[in-house]
């Protein structure tokens, strides 16, 4: 592949990545407003429990799309590493790997937060 060809590339990794976090906004934002609104109080515990699930299994979903990107963005970053006389832009790029490689454990840290806080609003905790 060219250079103008792994830009467009990586271009389109992130944009998979960021379109992978609007599912489980959205549903976060269901559960935000429903424990909010004090819903959870009343529900069934199998109901704070499939909701849980839901969240949880939107998480996962997303988390294991997201993996995807970034391992294929790290690939991205190795071959406009070896493109000769790169411009600036794909130099800036090559050197974003270690940066996307972060991004993938911090994906971890911060869907282990959000699943704890999500169990703490949904039992009332």
């Amino acid at each position: 592949m060219n250079e103008k060809d792994l830009i467009a590339l990586w271009n389109e990794k992130r944009s998979q990545i960021i379109a992978a976090q609007m599912q489980p906004v959205l549903v976060l934002i269901a559960a935000f407003v429903l424990a909010t609104l004090g819903y959870f109080d009343k529900a069934t515990d199998s109901a704070k429990y499939f909701a849980l699930v839901v969240i949880a299994i939107t998480g996962i979903l997303t988390t294991v799309n997201q993996y995807a990107a970034i391992r294929e963005g790290e690939a991205v970053c190795d071959e406009l590493a070896k493109v000769a006389k790169a411009g600036p832009l794909a130099k800036k790029i090559a050197t974003s790997k270690n940066f996307v490689s972060l991004t993938a454990a911090l994906i971890v840290v911060a869907d282990i937060a959000v699943f704890v806080f999500a169990y703490m609003a949904i039992f009332g905790m």
